[in-house]
């Protein structure tokens, strides 16, 4: 062993005090590690201090270290965070399956205290809230009412689960979004770990169940997001495996042009580099550019990183970072000690630190950014304002068989009388914005962003413009602190004038929790069948995601979600026609309302200050009375209840064995789905609402629910039954076996009958016929959904066949037991001239597989006629392979910790 490699421990004196610290320089070798990104710093510095010469190796310290002259894309290497971040709907499944985990282990005998956390945990209820009600001031309290009445079963477990388990945290609902509260409060920059009466410093790091995890990296903190089932692994002392990164560094030249905002970069960002293709790749930035930006700026890009298709988007620690941390009232003392430490690391980026050696550099100039939206299906279909118009009228005139929803100029001219509510008479048509929402974390954690939406309404107010009836206005911020600069800006009047009252505490419409469309909206739409469309300040816009009746979604920034409600319809041109007209009748142009830089930076300048975060983030557990008054069952096992329709035990340990099956080839598989390009997770196990028509909402009904109580689907990720009902039921997954079908139905070959996915699931599990997934490229992009694996799981699905996986959702497959196949060779199906209707047969699974080994895939005809082709095993590394060989990650635990 190489003596400067590990175990040398130095010390650091700040503000008096000594602190001990594991300097990377020891690796130093001709400035190779001064050279290397600031995020491989970062990792190579977890390396050396977590090394124990099994899970994390010399040679593992070495791949980081020699980063910059030798780099391997098919080594694997560990990391283990300092911390993990979870939110509800995919940390309350993670939980479940650590309760299943400790029932499995009581019924075979072993001490179930051993699952339990090993590493911080915090849990954030964010992702449960609904905009059922909007508004009206008493919005937010009914909608947080209804929140807690709907999700009681869950929030009951959720406190159990806060007791039952060491190391867990639980933030309460209707305190904002788990990413905001992560920058606000969660954070530290440095770890300061008492260790033996000694203090032990360390970059902050996590891994979190949400992809916009990455939000954090704007801090300058290493961090990205992973399924459920892979935090689970990592609570219980399971390195996380990953390949070696590749890293572009990104340089930022200029500042942005006036009345530019933060979103606008964003989504321009995610344009550019998802064409030019950064899947598993860390993107760092670095530049003049970058010291022009706020924190708030550079989380709004990171934030976006799961959409260009990076692992991370990240900035390193610099001056700006330490200018926010006071801005968040952090103490002097810690702000010298983050400091301090950084720089002794070589980790803090100054104005003329010289650029680390990235393989490839991006470059952009921050002047030539634009005003833009995305959409209407995609965040990185960015669209410039001036375009928009144009734009729409494209997609909506293009054929429905080439991606476009088929309009002709009679339908786009035609408009629906419609009669609301408060007797008021209105038009919607074709391209009418009907929901229009300042949400999640993206945006709503930017306070220029938020105070423009703020002018931007003030001044449209005060020259008398209103938003048509039929526009579903909401704002749902990402913490309290939010409103509370928003009301002593004096501000938050006219945005709830026009509509904007606050709804809730949390991702709401951006995870598809928009609640009801107005009945008599409802009703116009599905009669005269119309493409109305959503504009909203999300992150993710996918098909049947926003709300399932709305079919074109458009992200925009905040000031330009007002702009819309404003005009009512994306069939607008903002710099030819007026938004609207004024008191005196004469017209009122965006421009004319949409306020100044100067003007915003002095509003902010103005309200924001340490002392409303201090103040806020003082009882932040104990806040909420409601969820204090849960009663909590006791114990360290959970008590099922078998009439509960939110928590079930899963069905994953059910007859695990002592030991793993050998690893044998798959035969007679069939295609339960033959998709396209870009299937996301959304499409795989949907996020919206559970409707009545669905098989979700006829369980449901044949619980004895009623369907206003159904709920969505995240918040029933706890109950396997309702949850497999769902995957793949997306309103708009089309299925190749049913050309010209959307929604969740394949064709059933003994019978050649079109039935449900589910219900021909079923007839091939008693059947016993293994099934299969063949799809495109990119499959399983979007959020870091451990369902969408799960779902698939339950299904019978035992491989998938893509050009493409998104990382995350590929290690999820694994970690479920499914195994995620990709076409060689360049070919892909319609290459193969593959229907779906063939037979299939894998040739080369055993226990000796390698990570990333080619195999055979053969495949008969209904002919008779075969053929085979090569497809790449994507187990990524030797940890992969030791998941599958077991049936998944939990079967692994599991069984380790019954062995030790």
């Amino acid at each position: 062993m190489n003596k400067n490699i590990v175990n040398i421990i130095s010390k650091l004196v700040i503000n008096e005090k000594e602190y001990l610290y594991y300097p990377i320089e020891t690796m130093e070798d001709g400035g190779k590690v001064k050279r290397l990104p600031y995020s491989i710093k970062v990792l190579l510095e977890a390396a050396i201090r977590k090394y124990d010469g099994s899970t994390v190796t010399e040679e593992h310290i070495e791949k980081f270290a020699n980063w910059t002259v030798k780099r391997n894309q098919n080594e694997e290497v560990p990391f283990k965070p300092a911390r993990i971040l979870l939110h509800d709907t995919t940390g309350l499944p993670a939980i479940v399956d650590l309760a299943a985990m400790r029932e499995t282990i009581s019924h075979k005998g072993g001490d179930v205290s051993k699952v339990n956390p090993l590493i911080p945990v915090d849990l954030v209820v964010d992702h449960s809230v609904s905009v059922d009600y909007h508004g009206s001031p008493e919005a937010m309290e009914l909608n947080e009412k209804l929140n807690m009445e709907r999700n009681m079963e869950r929030f009951r477990f959720l406190r159990w689960a806060q007791h039952a388990f060491d190391n867990l945290h639980v933030v309460p609902p209707a305190t904002g979004i788990m990413h905001q509260i992560n920058m606000e409060y969660l954070s530290s920059v440095v770890t300061a770990k008492e260790m033996d009466g000694q203090t032990m410093l360390y970059p902050d790091s996590l891994v979190g169940t949400d992809s916009h995890t990455t939000m954090i990296n704007g801090l300058g903190i290493v961090a990205w997001g992973v399924g459920g089932i892979e935090a689970e692994a990592a609570m219980l002392g399971q390195p996380l495996y990953f390949v070696v990164p590749e890293v572009l560094g990104f340089k930022l030249t200029g500042s942005l042009p006036e009345g530019v905002t933060a979103t606008d970069l964003a989504l321009t960002i995610t344009n550019m580099l998802r064409k030019r293709g950064v899947v598993g790749k860390f993107v760092e930035f670095y530049g003049p550019g970058v010291h022009s930006m706020s924190v708030a700026d550079r989380a709004a890009v990171a934030n976006m990183a799961p959409e260009y298709g990076a692992t991370m988007g990240f900035f390193p620690v610099d001056r700006e970072t330490i200018r926010y941390l006071q801005l968040i009232g952090r103490s002097e003392e810690h702000l010298n000690v983050i400091e301090t430490y950084y720089k002794a690391q070589g980790m803090f980026m100054e104005e003329n630190s010289q650029a680390p050696d990235y393989p490839e550099i991006v470059e952009l100039d921050l002047s030539t950014v634009t005003t833009s939206l995305a959409g209407p299906r995609r965040p990185q279909d960015r669209i410039g304002l001036t375009n928009m118009k144009r734009a729409y009228h494209d997609i909506v005139r293009k054929p429905i068989s080439e991606g476009g929803y088929g309009l002709s100029d009679e339908q786009l001219k035609k408009e629906v009388a419609v009669v609301h509510e408060n007797g008021e008479k209105t038009n919607i048509a074709n391209g009418s914005v009907v929901l229009a929402a300042i949400t999640s974390c993206t945006n709503t954690s930017n306070p220029t962003v938020l105070m423009m939406a703020g002018l931007l309404a003030k001044n449209a107010v005060e020259r008398g413009l209103k938003n048509p009836q039929f526009v579903k206005s909401s704002l749902t911020p990402g913490s309290r602190v939010v409103t509370d600069y928003l009301k002593e800006s004096g501000l938050l009047p006219y945005l709830e004038e026009l509509g904007f009252y606050i709804a809730g505490y949390g991702c709401a419409t951006c995870i598809g929790n928009s609640g009801p469309l107005p009945s008599e909206t409802s009703q116009a739409i599905e009669q005269h069948d119309l493409t109305v469309a959503s504009i909203l300040s999300g992150n993710r816009n996918f098909e049947g995601r926003v709300h399932p009746e709305i079919k074109a979604n458009y992200l925009a920034s905040p000031p330009l979600v007002v702009a819309y409600a404003l005009a009512g319809t994306v069939d607008i041109d903002f710099a030819a026609e007026p938004i609207g007209i004024d008191h005196q009748y004469k017209p009122v142009y965006l421009r004319d309302i949409w306020p100044s830089s100067a003007e915003v930076q002095k509003w902010i300048a103005d309200v924001i200050r340490p002392e409303l975060f201090k103040n806020r983030y003082q009882e932040v557990y104990e806040a909420n009375e409601s969820w204090n008054q849960i009663h909590i069952p006791k114990g360290q096992l959970f008590e099922w209840e078998a009439s509960s329709t939110y928590i079930q035990q899963p069905p994953f340990l059910h007859d695990l064995t002592e030991k793993a099956s050998p690893m044998k080839d798959i035969k007679k598989a069939r295609v339960l789905a033959f998709l396209g390009d870009s299937v996301t997770t959304d499409h795989l196990s949907p996020s919206g609402i559970i409707t009545a028509k669905s098989l979700a909402g006829v369980y449901l009904r044949e619980k004895g629910i009623d369907p206003k109580n159904f709920n969505s689907y995240p918040s029933r990720r706890g109950n396997h039954h309702v949850m497999i009902r769902g995957a793949l039921a997306n309103l708009r997954i089309r299925n190749k076996l049913v050309p010209g079908s959307e929604g969740g139905v394949t064709n059933y070959f003994p019978s050649n009958e079109t039935l449900s996915i589910y219900e021909a699931s079923s007839r091939y599990k008693e059947d016993g016929t293994p099934l299969i997934i063949i799809a495109g490229k990119e499959y399983g992009t979007g959020s870091s959904r451990d369902w969408a694996a799960k779902g698939v799981q339950l299904l019978g699905v035992k491989m998938v066949i893509a050009e493409s996986f998104e990382r995350i959702h590929r290690s999820n497959l694994v970690g479920m037991g499914v195994l995620p196949l990709q076409f060689a060779n360049g070919e892909n199906a319609q290459s193969l001239g593959i229907t779906g209707r063939e037979i299939f047969h894998t040739a080369g699974l055993s226990n000796q597989i390698q990570p990333g080994e080619m195999i055979k895939m053969k495949a008969e005809r209904e002919d008779g006629t075969q053929f085979a082709f090569d497809v790449i095993v994507r187990l990524d590394n030797v940890v992969d392979v030791e998941y599958y060989q077991n049936g998944g990650i939990m079967q692994k635990v599991v069984r380790q910790l019954m062995s030790t």
